[in-house]
């Protein structure tokens, strides 16, 4: 079963994000931890959060994905920057696993200068101060497209973070399409390849979740420039193609492109119907 669904506001609360998905036609979806570009998050009344675990099975929803905010640079070695990092992932991976959430996934951070190697340090010793090993959440690490100082890009660089970790088992990988395409894994020609790779480096049973977008740039821009699916240099049939890969098709699919919620819903509408007649030709 095609699992599928947008990034959507909670801002009303969960009940009514739960309730605008399933008007979109949507099985799942992804949302925010708390403000995208700040520290501040809102904490919910016990009606709207009890309402929400009713509707998520009620609609039979599959698996939910929380987006830790931007403003968390794990890879800092700023020490403020760095403890509010900490603080961040620490206090998410709790609010989420007791909501019940499935997943939450986090840009590793750009090293800002201070080298890749001690980076991606930092961002293992966050982890393992954040992960205390008894959560039913899985914390996913986010395919980058190798912007700046950006920690991540390369499939070797999650390998490197998750070999820091005590409890391995808490961690995956969510494979961002825009942002591998930016960074030279060229998933439109060679998906096969990249794949491969992917199970070299980390292995492909660590991937556990798909960031679905189109690139508005070309292979190896190293630009994060997302575009509704099929309207950028991916293009739908390749995108559908991945969609039906084998190791991917049953993963859980986030829409990230920049649509209302109208427009969501004209896109699941459109890829569930290529899905079901087996691609665009």
């Amino acid at each position: 079963m095609l699992i599928i669904g947008p990034h959507i506001s909670t801002a009303k609360g969960y009940t009514k994000a739960a309730k605008e998905v399933k008007n979109m036609g949507a099985n799942a979806f992804q949302f925010f931890s708390r403000n995208p570009r700040g520290s501040n998050f809102r904490a919910y009344a016990e009606k709207d959060i009890h309402e929400f675990q009713k509707l998520r099975y009620k609609y039979d929803f599959g698996p939910l994905q929380a987006h830790a905010p931007y403003t968390m640079n794990l890879a800092s070695s700023d020490k403020r920057v760095y403890e509010f990092g900490c603080s961040v992932i620490k206090e998410d991976i709790k609010r989420m696993d007791e909501l019940g959430i499935d997943y939450i996934v986090f840009h590793p951070g750009s090293h800002v200068g201070s080298g890749l190697d001690n980076g991606i340090e930092q961002i293992g010793k966050a982890l393992n101060d954040a992960i205390i090993g008894n959560e039913n959440i899985t914390v996913l690490l986010e395919t980058m497209p190798g912007k700046g100082t950006e920690v991540g890009f390369r499939f070797e660089h999650l390998k490197r973070i998750i070999d820091l970790v005590e409890y391995k088992n808490k961690l995956g990988i969510c494979m961002d399409l825009c942002h591998v395409f930016a960074s030279d894994y060229d998933i439109k020609n060679g998906l096969e390849g990249v794949l491969e790779e992917l199970d070299k480096q980390v292995g492909l049973k660590e991937l556990k979740t798909i960031h679905l977008n189109d690139s508005m740039m070309p292979l190896n821009s190293r630009k994060d420039r997302h575009t509704p699916v099929g309207e950028g240099e991916i293009g739908l049939d390749s995108i559908i193609n991945i969609m039906e890969h084998p190791s991917i098709r049953n993963l859980p699919f986030y829409l990230e492109t920049p649509l209302d919620n109208e427009g969501h819903k004209r896109e699941i509408s459109m890829i569930k119907e290529m899905v079901q007649r087996g691609g665009v030709s």
